[in-house]
């Protein structure tokens, strides 16, 4: 596991997400970059509080480090985003299990 794996699942931790529920979380807020790549910290706020992620209150220093984790894992130049996408968050489900 990356150290920026690690930390961003730290961070998301720390904001009281369950583990399991991290690549669910990532998932959401790769498809909301897909459709919006300049979004805001609030404004992705407001996108991930209308697909149910309520108890979550992503800050700007996360939303960077989740736009570095998805660039490192190479979704950015993907051609078959979705099919990446769902490769990435497979890994990041092994990974979180790993830090509990």
């Amino acid at each position: 596991m990356s150290q920026l794996t690690r930390i961003l699942l730290e961070r998301l931790e720390k904001k009281d997400m369950e583990a399991s529920l991290i690549p669910g979380f990532i998932r959401d807020l790769a498809n909301t970059l897909l459709v919006n790549p300049h979004i805001s910290h609030l404004q992705a706020n407001k996108q991930l509080h209308l697909l149910g992620w309520d108890d979550v209150e992503l800050d700007y220093h996360t939303l960077q480090l989740a736009i570095a984790y998805l660039e490192a894992e190479g979704l950015e130049t993907s051609q078959n985003k979705p099919d990446r996408l769902a490769e990435i968050t497979s890994r990041l489900h092994k990974s979180s299990a790993k830090v509990n």
